[in-house]
């Protein structure tokens, strides 16, 4: 049986011999049922967490470490990766379509050592399909849905593989197009469905070889996000009626490229990547107060980064000394500006200008105590770059606005150790310290500026592996967290009903989590997973006249059940069937009195089928089986006085899809 590498671990480390709990989805799994985005990851995963603000705006969260519902100028507590190159730095999950995919890998707790900063909770990379040089290829996915209460959906995905230059290059290209029909009301504009979201995306590598065991890779990857309108209601009255009086919605823009060299040198592994992301989102919230004109507050992030990282790394594989050594090096610049619109007028609000340029170097190496027995140490040193300015100020706090904002240096140093014991073939025990970090920043409060602190994530874990999964007959993997989060970075409501960012305190998080899967019957598989996270915070901070006492977001406890049916039918067909139901527990929205209300505590579910074979196949699926209305983490707008709200799941969705290939 062929061996699972873990790339993700930087230096192609062999799934039994990483002390660390990793979750692996298959790209052909993920494409089931037609092209989707984040949240096809977070119903497979039961530690992996996000918001629904809507696509493009939403915040990815694992094993319980989270910090707000809404974007701010804090950086992510999960590090994203297309490749080896991260999607951002401090803006929004971009939700790419997870469209030709080999596979999605999940590391999760802090991986400080290995991605720096951001990774807190933990890292998503996603691994595309390379270009192959000796082969042509095309697939094409075409679907339509229809929700309940809501209105109809069509979605369109096709790749294709192109050899050139006598089997020394190739070209693959990807391009995904969708429009999701909406499903909330708003009476009062006298509009139905508003909630629409279209999404075009497209993607192209190219590969060149070198020589062998050489190569070079262009990745060029677009994306563009249009949702019409908001995605919540009113909590009382209907459930997928919302009170507002304006048009919300957001536009989300992504691009991103990166060139890759890679190769051998002997038993050397060695990568080099470098790469420019650029992320746009503006977002319009609700902003009227009762018994005033309409109103609506109009936030846009402008992100821009370069990204170079190189790295050398010896696998351990056999051998009784492995290592790795890499320098990374980010130039990161953040813009955000805010205004308030009335009729045809638009007054500017404080903004904020955050600049970061990091420099990195780090390794690792791992050592075979014995048979058996690997112990591994590694370090980080970061040396970082803050700067940034307020936009948009009163003339008369530009004093103010010169001291606050003037530049500034952190540096952050992050080891790790961990010691892994196979007690047989199929089964290791290991435990693991590590550390992670995000830098501070400016962020903006009332009419001022004003900066936050970096916080940082200390986590001593503990776990136990057994089986592989979808391979053995059983498979269980359990594991045991501590985190120390020091000065967490939060965000909250402030004075005039803005978002803002504070160091809220000091905290710690206990998690524990579990997954697995047992084949039935030959064709039957039962697959599970849940996590159960407490947290608290140690002297909390008084702010926006309420005493903080928890950590956001965070559900004690959520869990997923599935089921996975194959079967041969003859006549060259096969049966693919999935069912699985997940239950997220409750949280609170987020800090302060404003966001105390409580999110959470529903159910979803799904059922996929598929009839076909490698060529040709159909599908049908269904989500949200039981039309469940739930309240996802979410907050629908800052601004809501006197008008609690809930974001609702998506209604009873069926679809119908073909799926083919020549």
């Amino acid at each position: 049986m062929e061996e699972i590498v873990v790339v993700a671990s930087k230096r192609d480390t062999r799934l039994e011999d990483l002390p660390a709990q990793v979750s692996i989805v298959d790209g052909e799994e993920l494409a089931l049922g037609g092209i989707g985005g984040t949240e096809k990851i977070t119903q497979r995963i039961a530690t992996v967490s996000s918001t629904y603000l809507g696509s493009g705006r939403n915040k990815l969260f694992i094993r319980g470490i989270a910090d707000s519902s809404f974007t701010g100028p804090t950086q992510a507590t999960v590090g994203q990766y297309l490749g080896d190159m991260r999607l951002s730095y401090n803006a929004p999950d971009p939700d790419l379509r997870l469209s030709d995919l080999e596979r999605v890998e999940v590391l999760e707790g802090p991986q400080g050592t290995l991605y720096g900063a951001g990774s807190l909770g933990g890292i998503i990379r996603l691994v595309p399909n390379m270009p192959e040089l000796d082969r042509r290829d095309f697939r094409a996915t075409v679907g339509g849905a229809l929700t309940q209460h809501g209105a109809g959906s069509l979605d369109a995905s096709a790749t294709a593989n192109v050899p050139l230059a006598a089997e020394k290059a190739a070209l693959r290209i990807t391009l995904d197009a969708a429009s999701e029909g909406g499903y909330i009301d708003k009476p009062l504009l006298g509009s139905s469905d508003v909630n629409r979201t279209s999404i075009v995306a497209g993607r192209a590598i190219a590969r060149l070889e070198l020589a062998p065991q050489w190569t070079v890779d262009v990745v060029g990857l677009a994306q563009s996000t249009h949702a019409s309108d908001s995605q919540y209601a009113a909590r009382e009255g209907d459930r997928y009626e919302s009170t507002a009086r304006v048009r919300e919605g957001s536009d989300a823009d992504y691009l991103h490229g990166q060139l890759v060299l890679s190769g051998q040198i002997g038993a050397l592994g060695l990568r080099s990547t470098t790469g420019l992301a650029r992320q746009e989102l503006e977002e319009r919230y609700d902003a009227t107060m009762p018994d005033a004109e309409d109103r609506v507050f109009i936030q846009r992030n402008e992100t821009r980064m370069f990204a170079h990282e190189t790295r050398i790394w010896l696998p351990l594989d056999e051998r009784r000394f492995g290592w790795l050594a890499g320098i990374s090096l980010i130039d990161n610049r953040t813009q955000l500006n805010r205004s308030l619109e009335r009729e045809n007028q638009r007054s500017a609000t404080t903004g904020v200008l955050n600049t970061i340029t990091e420099a990195t170097l780090y390794g690792e190496g791992s050592y075979r105590l014995r048979a058996g027995l690997i112990a591994t140490l590694g370090a980080r040193f970061t040396h970082a770059r803050l700067g940034g300015s307020a936009e948009d100020v009163p003339l008369a706090l530009l004093v103010e606005r010169a001291a606050t904002t003037a530049s500034r240096d952190q540096s952050a140093i992050l080891p790790s150790a961990s010691l892994l014991a196979s007690l047989g073939p199929k089964t290791s025990l290991y435990a693991r310290y590590q550390e992670g970090f995000r830098p501070g920043g400016l962020a903006i409060e009332g009419e001022f500026v004003r900066r936050f602190r970096d916080d940082h994530a200390r986590t001593l874990e503990m776990g136990a592996r057994h089986g592989r999964a979808g391979i053995d007959s059983v498979d269980l993997a359990l594991n045991l967290s501590y985190t120390r989060w020091s000065d967490i970075q939060a965000d909250f409501i402030d004075d005039l009903g803005l978002p803002s960012t504070a160091n809220i305190g000091d905290g710690r998080v206990w998690t524990i989590s579990a997954s697995g899967g047992a084949f039935l019957t030959d064709d039957l598989r039962l697959t599970g997973g849940a996590t159960l996270n407490r947290s608290e915070i140690d002297e909390p901070v008084l702010l926006a006249f309420s005493r903080i006492t928890h950590v956001p977001n965070i559900a004690e406890f959520s869990g997923r059940l599935g089921l996975e049916y194959a079967r041969y039918l003859g006549s060259g067909l096969d049966l693919d069937g999935r069912l699985w139901a997940s239950y997220i527990g409750k949280s609170r929205l987020g800090i302060g009195p404003e966001l105390g209300d409580l999110q959470g505590d529903y159910l979803d579910s799904g059922l996929l089928v598929r009839v076909g074979n490698e060529r040709v196949g159909g599908t049908l699926s269904i989500t949200n089986l039981a039309d469940s209305e739930g309240n996802r983490f979410a907050l629908g707008t800052p601004f809501a006085v006197m008008r609690e709200q809930v974001t609702p799941l998506r209604p009873r969705t069926i679809r119908l899809g073909v799926d083919f290939s020549f």
